[in-house]
């Protein structure tokens, strides 16, 4: 390869605040990097994602003691990818019982869990530099079809799997009384967007039926937690915009006969001015080209990201 992934050469650490949304809610934002966050009921804490290694965990767990003793009884997978997950054996030896996730993010663990693993290993040094401290797979305890719901005493808490967009198996987080929405990676602001195991054509629409819910509060999956119901609907349509744009470059470059690099030279062109300076940007672009490359050629669903696969992809582009 020229050059090696833009995540490869993104070592300095990052900034990481721990913001009160409610009095139940928190964002642990991460400057960049994925984003959880953390639900504190009348009997116990849920944390959402779980971070990519137990020892950047552990910084969550001091986060939460510093405004808590209650037991961490529960965590939430907004989806499957190594980056959000690894990290839960460190909340299981806090007491956490339950894992949450939908059907589909079960599925995908099955299917691509370990592959993704080594891909994401390999991609993102900073963030799996403990990475021998991983004791294997994230596996839910609990699954469910398309909504479940949990108690923290009173507080109410939904789990909702609205739709396939950054994955087949995505799931929000949300507290109906307070409107407040943790929403992984289906909504970005002012960061990437990785869609490299996305349902590009399906986004949209899933972007919709989060709307309607009409977030008064949102932790994204990436940038800073947003405490309007105006910053909830930009980030929406910065995703929408993001997916859309992307899509469009790729269905076009297709139905013209180009090759996946012209479609990346030509995609860059398009998103380079609008999006060029976000967080991982130089990271998600050559993955989301590839995606939307393969979902406009006619593959439906998206082929299994392997280190050997992103070295490949890398080199093609590149060459």
């Amino acid at each position: 390869m020229s050059k090696p992934f833009a995540s490869q050469a993104d070592l300095t650490e990052k900034k990481i605040s721990f913001e009160r949304l409610s009095e139940n809610a928190y964002a642990y934002v991460a400057d960049g990097d994925p984003n959880s966050g953390v639900i504190i009921g009348d009997d116990s804490v849920m944390v959402v994602d779980a971070t990519a290694t137990p020892a950047m965990a552990q910084a969550l767990i001091r986060a939460i003691r510093g405004v808590t003793d209650k037991p961490i009884r529960h965590v939430a997978l907004t989806h499957y990818h190594a980056v959000r997950v690894l990290g839960a054996s460190a909340f299981a030896a806090e007491g956490a019982a339950n894992v949450y996730a939908s059907r589909g993010t079960h599925e995908l663990i099955v299917e691509r869990g370990q592959a993704d693993m080594d891909s994401e290993i390999g991609r993102f040094p900073r963030l799996f530099q403990s990475a021998e401290g991983i004791p294997g797979l994230t596996w839910p305890t609990v699954v469910f079809e398309r909504e479940l719901t949990v108690f923290l005493g009173d507080l109410e808490v939904r789990m909702l799997h609205l739709g396939p967009g950054h994955t087949r198996g995505d799931s929000i987080v949300w507290i109906p009384s307070q409107g407040i929405c943790f929403s992984g990676d289906l909504v970005e602001f002012n960061a990437g967007v990785y869609t490299g195991d996305a349902y590009l054509s399906d986004w949209p629409a899933t972007l919709d039926a989060l709307q309607a819910l009409e977030p008064r509060q949102m932790v994204p999956g990436r940038g800073p937690a947003l405490t309007t119901p105006a910053a909830c609907r930009e980030a929406i349509g910065y995703t929408r915009s993001w997916v859309e744009t992307l899509y469009g470059c790729a269905r076009q470059g297709v139905e013209q006969g180009k090759s996946l690099k012209q479609v990346y030279e030509d995609t860059r062109r398009v998103m380079d001015p609008e999006f060029g300076h976000v967080v991982i940007y130089e990271h998600a672009i050559p993955f989301d080209v590839s995606r939307a490359y393969d979902e406009a050629s006619g593959i439906t669903d998206p082929r299994v990201w392997t280190a050997q696969r992103d070295r490949d992809m890398w080199a093609e582009l590149t060459a």
